[in-house]
């Protein structure tokens, strides 16, 4: 009988993910969430056929070039890859496959749980009863704002932009956005679609951002982007951390340009810019876009079906990553 390949697993991941790789690899699995350092992850790749790594774990080119000989792909548990050289990887004949289409509709969900947030306060709400600061109903106290009516801008109408604007359509929001290219009508759904980033800005009373990054996107939300916004406007990024400059926002934020933010993601992340912590009406999450049992499930399956198609059958994994 062939001996299964073995696969490192270089996370605790769910129970049911677990038990598929445990049924049909030699794994070897760290029991730690947090990531591991580049040279530990060398040493416990020895020997094995494939890696099934996530966010946070040390991919640079660097480490993709002391890997064992016997690693043949390497599969994220994510759908971004800002992780991993997938360039340096690719040089060295190994693939690279992510998890995408399974986590739209909870990044969606937070998305929209942090516009509900940032516009009705929730976060300055919760602080003033854990600290024992509330002393009863006021007529004027943390007054926020409705959405209905408001003019929802969504910055990336990719997948997870449209199952937001499907959902803030229930509450009564009108969609605009921009992307690199326009949709087609049956996609769209009506939403008012803006060619330039200043036009779409100046329309949104509430931007969600769902950019990838990169050094193309860098800061992309900067202090001159910020200003174009109408003022009170509100702040959402469930994309990717460094898509936003932080000092700007904490700045748009204390002067009261920008009404609220609200945040899953950061520049450097688990590492919080400072300015954060003392801003005003901030809603801050600790990444939870994916984190329902059902869709960590569906990426850990994912993650093994890229897994099974090149150690098990030989063939391009479903959802390589190019």
């Amino acid at each position: 009988m062939t001996e299964p390949p073995t696969l490192l697993v270089t996370r605790r991941l769910p129970p049911a993910v677990e038990a598929r790789a445990r049924r049909d690899y030699a794994v070897r699995q760290r029991e730690e969430d947090e990531p591991l350092s580049a040279d530990a992850l060398v040493a416990l790749a020895e020997g094995a056929a494939g890696i099934l790594c996530a966010p946070g774990d040390p991919l640079g080119a660097e480490t993709i070039a002391r890997l064992p000989a016997s690693v043949r792909v390497l599969a994220t548990f994510s759908v971004g890859t800002d992780h991993i050289a997938v360039a340096a990887a690719r040089a060295r004949g190994i693939l690279v496959a992510n998890t995408p289409e399974v986590l739209s509709v909870a990044t969606a969900e937070i998305a929209m749980l942090l516009i509900l947030m940032a516009a009705r306060r929730a976060s300055e709400g919760e602080r003033l009863l854990r600290e024992g600061r509330w002393t009863g109903w006021a007529p004027t106290q943390l007054m926020g704002v409705t959405l209905a009516g408001k003019r929802l801008g969504i910055l990336g109408m990719g997948r997870i932009g449209r199952e937001l604007a499907r959902m803030a359509r229930g509450f009564g929001m009108d969609i605009h956005y921009h992307n690199r290219t326009r949709l087609p009508p049956d996609q769209e759904a009506g939403a008012a679609y803006y060619p330039t980033p200043e036009a779409f800005l100046r329309a949104t009373e509430v931007l969600s951002m769902h950019i990838p990054g990169g050094e193309a996107t860098r800061k992309w939300l900067n202090a001159e982007r910020i200003a174009l916004l109408p003022r009170g406007a509100i702040v959402v990024n469930t994309g990717r951390g460094g898509t936003v400059d932080d000092a700007a926002l904490v700045a748009a934020l204390h002067s009261g340009h920008i009404r609220a933010a609200g945040l899953d993601v950061y520049d450097g992340e688990p590492h919080l810019f400072p300015g954060y912590l003392s801003a005003p009406n901030v809603t801050l999450l600790p990444h939870l876009g994916s984190a329902t049992v059902e869709t960590r499930d569906a990426m850990g399956f994912r993650a093994l079906d890229n897994l099974d198609a090149v150690l098990k059958r030989g063939a391009p994994p479903p959802f390589e990553v190019r």
